[in-house]
């Protein structure tokens, strides 16, 4: 849970925020925070629904389904891993037999070390995913790489993911950039309201073509969202996030989604060589 780190004229600020976010943007903050209490009385209630929220949020023209993995690397075993992985894995991307893609593969940076995490997109749904785990199996190389690559880790895990309607899907880029993750873990119930708010956000932070991709969890741990965000380097990425309050309603989206947040976590990550996000 979020926890109360300072007051300034009577505001609470969370302690991530407090702690991170420039003056000015602390000063929009505790502007928006005196200001809501009136506004609040009158914010539409979220609407009873009668609809499984992925059938809200996603997007109808295609059928994609997305996982990510998060693979905990031995630290002395990182450079092999990661050899391995490039002999592998864009094979399967570059097969027309799998009707999978990899969006992006990286090692983290600053957040949680010696990790690795892939991105891959499934065109055709849940069969799709079942086609292409049928034929991997079948797949000596890939059997192969998969027993060596258990020797190499402590812990791995995945999710399953869909992408929100309205961001943009994630295609290749070109570098150098850097790449951040920003994952959510939403409380139960409230996907419908941060979509609604994100549906306006989004709009703000496309300014600079920073904006990657969107996903909401279906399996794994649930009510996760991830915001995938490319940035030159790491002085660009504080360029960019400031500006951000410099533009007409970021701060009240700020304060009211804040407040739908269990836990948050950010990784910076580099992509590595055969990644498709550069």
């Amino acid at each position: 849970a979020i926890t109360p780190a300072c007051h300034a004229k009577g505001v609470l600020f969370p302690q991530s925020f407090a702690l991170t976010a420039s003056p000015g943007a602390l000063r929009s903050y505790a502007k928006a925070y005196q200001d809501s209490w009136f506004k609040s009385l009158f914010v539409r209630k979220v609407d009873p629904r009668k609809d499984a929220h992925s059938h809200l949020l996603a997007k109808k023209e295609d059928n994609n389904l997305y996982k990510i993995q998060f693979h905990n690397v031995k630290p002395e075993c990182l450079d092999a891993y990661n050899e391995l992985c490039e002999d592998v894995l864009p094979s399967i991307h570059a097969d027309p037999e799998y009707p999978c893609e990899l969006v992006g593969t990286w090692n983290t940076w600053y957040g949680e070390q010696d990790q690795a995490v892939h991105l891959w997109r499934y065109r055709g749904g849940y069969p799709a995913l079942t086609e292409v785990m049928n034929k991997l199996r079948q797949n000596k190389k890939f059997m192969d790489y998969r027993n060596e690559r258990g020797k190499m880790l402590l812990s791995r895990r995945n999710q399953l993911l869909l992408e929100f309607s309205f961001w943009n899907e994630p295609v290749p880029r070109p570098g150098p950039n850097i790449y951040e993750l920003r994952s959510y873990q939403l409380r139960p119930g409230t996907m419908i309201e941060w979509g609604n708010y994100w549906a306006r956000a989004i709009e703000i932070r496309q300014q600079n073509q920073e904006a990657v991709g969107g996903f909401f969890s279906q399996i794994g741990s649930l009510y996760t969202v991830h915001h995938l965000w490319a940035y030159k380097d790491l002085q660009s990425r504080e360029n960019t996030r400031n500006a951000a309050w410099q533009r007409d309603g970021w701060d009240e989206i700020v304060y009211y989604t804040v407040p739908l947040i269990q836990h948050m976590e950010s990784r910076i990550m580099i992509p590595m060589k055969t990644s498709p996000l550069k």
